[in-house]
């Protein structure tokens, strides 16, 4: 295991009217903070060790003390490997998940097969992986970067109890997620000419249920390759829409409703308040 934050967390037990709460009340502070408040382990999964995926590396929080915690899986995009993504790894899990950076099983894996790599991740992780004791298998979500952006839509279509999905800059042919049913962040950016948020992230959160809990954000200034950087923005809307839906933690509610504005880093944010899920 290698420490990839402070040793200490803050204390926190769990609220009574939400067993999942984790981790202390929320500030803007908190979820714009590089470090959350767990101490991070990772370990390698090998890609011989594994199938249906690429194997990759598991990012969770050290400590037992709080019980289980959610999980997400984050697949990279064409000809990118787990690299692209893999400062979501500690990000998040620094906030109380465990993370699943992927690696897919070739680089030119399209997004339908990206997003039956990411349930197989998902699979893994709850299944045989050596952290599934740590992990709620009822709250599991999904997230990628461009065709791995496609596939966590795929991902939410085929697997209707997934509690979160965030589409980064996504890529995919298919323009209709109308049969998605998983709370939804799509992500896109204003600057972006390989997957144009007019025929790529517009009309798939145009395209999700009205009925659903669903966002979309625009990063200003933004190009298609800014999800691979960390990014202060996209972390703490991220980790926002994660904390709402795949722990029910309506303190995270604050940073989606009232709809965020434009500012210098939003170009544009859409979406339906209250969220009810």
């Amino acid at each position: 295991m290698i420490p990839t934050a402070p040793a200490a967390h803050a204390a926190s037990a769990p609220a009574a009217d939400n067993p999942y709460e984790r981790g202390p009340a929320p500030t803007v502070a908190s979820i714009e903070a590089a470090t959350g408040p767990y101490a991070v382990s990772q370990l390698t999964v090998a890609r011989s060790s594994v199938s249906g995926f690429g194997g990759g590396t598991v990012y969770y929080p050290t400590t037992t003390a709080d019980g289980t915690f959610g999980a997400v899986a984050v697949a990279p995009g064409f000809t990118a490997s787990q690299s692209s993504v893999s400062w979501y790894g500690p990000r998040l899990a620094s906030q109380g998940f465990v993370v699943f950076t992927i690696d897919t099983t070739t680089i030119l894996d399209a997004p339908d097969s990206r997003g039956r790599q990411l349930l197989a991740a998902l699979d893994y992780l709850t299944g045989s992986s050596a952290v599934r004791g740590r992990i709620d298998s009822a709250r599991l979500g999904v997230m990628g970067h461009s065709m791995g952006g496609g596939g966590s839509l795929e991902a939410a279509k085929s697997r209707t109890s997934l509690k979160a999905a965030i589409p980064l800059t996504g890529w995919n042919l298919t323009k209709n997620w109308s049969a998605v049913r998983t709370p939804t962040l799509v992500v896109g950016a204003d600057g972006d000419t390989t997957a144009p948020v007019a025929s790529h992230s517009e009309p798939f959160y145009e395209s999700l249920p009205g009925t659903l809990d669903k966002a979309y954000l625009e990063l200003k200034g933004a190009v298609h390759n800014t999800p691979t950087s960390a990014n202060t923005t996209i972390a703490k809307y991220s980790v926002s829409w994660l904390k709402r839906f795949i722990d029910g933690d309506t303190r995270y509610e604050q940073f989606l409703c009232p709809l965020p504005q434009p500012s210098t880093t939003i170009a544009e944010y859409r979406g339906n308040c209250p969220h009810t899920s």
